[in-house]
C-alpha cells in the first residue's frame, strides 16, 4: 500500500498525563518524526531539548492558546502560530485558560533535500 491514514481520535492518548499522541508510529513514518499534542488548560507540557537526537522541530498551535518557554524567554502563542526550535533549545508548552493543542514535527537538522522553486 503506498499509503497510511489514521484520524487522531483513533489514536490512544499517552504519556504521564495522556497529552500525546504518537503519529508517526501509527502512520509508520520513518523520515521525520510528528505528534499530536493536547494540553489541559494552565498546564504545563514536558520541558526538552533534543541535543541527543539532533532534531530540529517545528510546532503549530491549531487550537487554544499560551506560551512556549525557549531557552527561559515566554514567547505567547495562539491558533496559528508556527515555532521552530533549534535541537539544543530547551522549550517547554505552557496553555493558556483555553488549553492548548499543537502539533509537533522533527527530523535531523541537515537531513531536508530542497527541490523545485518552493
Amino acid at each position: 500500500m503506498g499509503y497510511t491514514v489514521v484520524n487522531v481520535e483513533d489514536l490512544g492518548a499517552v504519556g504521564t498525563t495522556g497529552a500525546v499522541r504518537f503519529v508517526r508510529r501509527e502512520l509508520g513514518v520513518e523520515a521525520f518524526g510528528i505528534n499530536w499534542f493536547e494540553l489541559a488548560p494552565h498546564t504545563e507540557g514536558k520541558e526538552h531539548d533534543e541535543s541527543g537526537s539532533g532534531q530540529e522541530e517545528v510546532s503549530v498551535v491549531i487550537r487554544g492558546n499560551g506560551v512556549w518557554r525557549v531557552d527561559g524567554e515566554e514567547i505567547p502563542v495562539r491558533e496559528g502560530t508556527f515555532l521552530r526550535f533549534d535541537p539544543e533549545s530547551l522549550r517547554c508548552p505552557i496553555a493558556g485558560r483555553d488549553g492548548m493543542t499543537f502539533v509537533s514535527v522533527g527530523a535531523r537538522r541537515g537531513s531536508y533535500e530542497p527541490r523545485g522553486p518552493f
